[in-house]
């Protein structure tokens, strides 16, 4: 499938006069995608039932007859105010019992059952319209599901729901007792209408109640697109995507994706790295306008993977896009410097290597107004091009010269479970642990080493593939990954805490890990502050993390007091979490015994392998060398494989 680039458009922004230019300027720049319609509802239907789809039928056919192809959002993102006068009571509460208002975007409860009726309205109508439109080659359902914090509401609907949704879980009172262990502080219930949602509390809420109550959420956000994709699928033919975001835990991806043709995410490289990763300020410094090396990485693999949910696809082969790619400075981060020169094209390159068929810019034009207005598009406000657009042009060139360059299957897998990261919210024991950091440490580790690395899903059930497969901190280990791990040929680093829960949250008797052919049982955990460590027996350290391991399985490492740090054969236990230079160590040292090659990358120098080809990308300010040639910074390299 030929790689091909995008862009966000908001005909309704602007006169109408105006979108033929627009569109011709977007052919000409190399552009294929353009995604509309995802906050318009207000310009579609202005008052209960009155329908102006006039507007967007000469935008699509406008956008068409350039050659362009649309991506029409549902746009339920953003309910116009007689929705919300129609619904009152739609509106998403906090934990701390106050409304979410009226007067930006995402103001609506995923509980709430009358909104999710509107919801399907519209996109029935949409879909009934457009469905067979053939300039409407995909879809998109809403808009980034959970920003802004907007997956868990307190709502008076979300208490119903939650009670209705425990019926049916546990059946009866007593055994959502026991699950819960709710005999603990006199805890019981007699009736499910009894349980209230676990806010507001004296001190912190029982933690199994937390983490139903995220299972309840995140259920919700999956029943609230299905809505969407049901509809939709009546009626057209054409691919359906969703947009997610870049570290957000608060909803199942994989669940969601599991209705979904195509994964897509909005990457903000930058802004992430202002106020979404723990890394030091000279590190923010270094990387301040190029964003984290490891970081649109890891979420490119990751979404691969939800996008493999879907069609029998395996996470090497995962259909996925960028639907908002940063094309300049954003407006929602603490700080907004502007990208380097070349990272607008270097961010694209790396995610065509990861696999994506599409990256779109997010936006076309600036907006002159209203809460995105200092968020930098491929044009300025008054038209004038932008730096990313010719970046962005560059790219469409270079497709154009490039053959197809596949994906490869990699030789090394990360687990990740978003089921585990609310368990670790629910009970983190010590203030900075994080299931996402903890999955990142481990990915960023295997980056420096230069390995291309898939992302799997909990309930994995085949390994064969790969050499190495690594599952940090899962709450539980799935009874299909329980048996892959079994018949695994390869060398597994399981840990730390993994498979110590059970998956009501309690302490599982035996202890855990129950993975056969591990024997080796944590029997204390601690977590450490950030003035501790653990020092390892010839150099390395824990940090954040520690426990203490018993069991029959050889010791292969051990803290220098003595104690077990790694336990295990082919199938490993991993006591604690190491420190970056120690889990590069960890890493080198298993990819030896595993016979797969090792590097040890520059910092901001980062390789991506694909089926034809070799791609080297410059995330540092300043050349550097790669096998003879120079980098310049934010520069791509790529080479053929032999």
């Amino acid at each position: 499938m030929k790689r091909t680039l995008g862009v966000c458009y908001y005909p309704e922004h602007w006169p109408e006069a105006q979108w033929a230019e627009d569109a011709a300027r977007m052919a000409e720049a190399g552009l294929t995608w353009v995604r509309i319609g995802e906050f318009a509802w207000s310009r579609m239907e202005p008052r209960p039932g009155v329908l102006t789809f006039d507007w967007l039928d000469r935008a699509i056919a406008t956008l068409g007859a350039a050659g362009l192809r649309v991506v029409l959002g549902t746009p339920t993102a953003t309910p116009p105010k007689w929705v919300v006068e129609k619904h009152p009571d739609m509106l998403a509460v906090d934990a701390q019992g106050r409304p979410r208002g009226f007067g930006s975007r995402r103001h609506y409860c995923f509980s709430h059952q009358g909104y999710r009726e509107e919801s399907r309205r519209i996109t029935r109508l949409l879909a009934e319209r457009y469905g067979r439109n053939p300039h409407v080659a995909a879809w998109q359902t809403d808009n980034e599901y959970a920003c802004h914090d907007t997956v868990l509401s307190y709502s008076d609907a979300a208490r119903r729901g939650f009670r209705d949704w425990l019926a049916q879980r546990y059946q009866s009172p007593d055994a959502l007792n026991r699950a819960w262990g709710n005999v603990f502080w006199s805890m019981e219930y007699d009736d499910f209408s009894q349980i209230d949602l676990p806010n507001l509390t004296v001190t912190e809420p029982n933690h199994p109640h937390i983490l139903a109550f995220r299972r309840y959420s995140s259920d919700q956000v999956v029943a609230f697109n299905r809505v969407q994709t049901d509809e939709i699928r009546k009626c057209s033919d054409a691919p359906i995507i969703h947009n997610y975001m870049g570290r957000v835990t608060d909803f199942d991806h994989y669940a969601v994706g599991a209705d979904l043709d195509i994964a897509s995410w909005d990457s903000y490289p930058i802004g992430f790295l202002s106020d979404r990763i723990e890394v030091s300020d000279a590190f923010k410094l270094r990387f301040l306008r190029q964003g984290h090396p490891d970081n649109q990485a890891f979420h490119h693999d990751l979404y691969r993977a939800v996008g493999a949910m879907r069609g029998g696809l395996t996470p090497s082969t995962g259909r996925w896009w960028i639907m908002e790619q940063q094309p300049g400075p954003v407006n929602w981060a603490p700080f907004n410097p502007a990208p380097l020169p070349g990272m607008a094209r270097l961010w694209a390159w790396e995610a065509f290597a990861h696999g994506a068929e599409t990256v779109s810019y997010f936006r076309w034009r600036q907006a002159p107004f209203a809460q995105e207005q200092m968020h930098a598009g491929l044009l300025r406000p008054d038209s004038a091009p932008a730096p990313a657009l010719a970046e962005a042009a560059q790219v469409a060139a270079e497709i154009e010269t490039l053959p197809e360059v596949g994906t490869a299957q990699a030789r090394v897998a990360l687990v990740f479970d978003y089921v585990s990261a609310w368990a670790w919210e629910a009970q983190p024991q010590g203030r900075d642990f994080d299931m996402f950091r903890l999955a990142f440490a481990v990915y960023r580790a295997l980056r420096r080493a230069g390995l291309s690395v898939d992302i799997l899903h909990p309930d994995t059930a085949d390994l064969g593939h790969y050499a190495l497969v690594f599952a940090p901190g899962l709450m539980t280990v799935s009874d299909p990954l329980r048996a892959a791990l079994s018949r695994f040929g390869g060398i597994a680093l399981i840990g730390p805490r993994s498979d110590t829960k059970t998956a009501e949250l309690s302490i599982p008797l035996p202890l855990g890990p129950n993975i056969p052919g591990l024997d080796v049982s944590v029997v204390l955990a601690e977590s450490l502050p950030p003035i501790a460590d653990v020092p390892l027996e010839g150099g390395g350290r824990f940090l954040h993390w520690v426990e203490h391991l018993e069991g029959s399985a050889p010791v292969l490492r051990r803290t220098a007091a003595g104690e077990p740090a790694i336990m295990g054969d082919r199938l490993r236990y991993l006591a604690g979490w190491p420190d970056d230079d120690t889990l590069f160590a960890i890493v080198t040292g298993l990819c030896a015994e595993a016979g797969l090659p090792a590097l040890d990358l520059p910092e901001g120098l980062r390789i991506r392998d694909t089926a034809t080809h070799r791609f080297v990308f410059n995330y540092a300010p300043e050349p550097q060398a790669w096998n003879g040639v120079t980098i310049p910074a934010a520069g791509v390299h790529w080479e053929a494989l032999a």
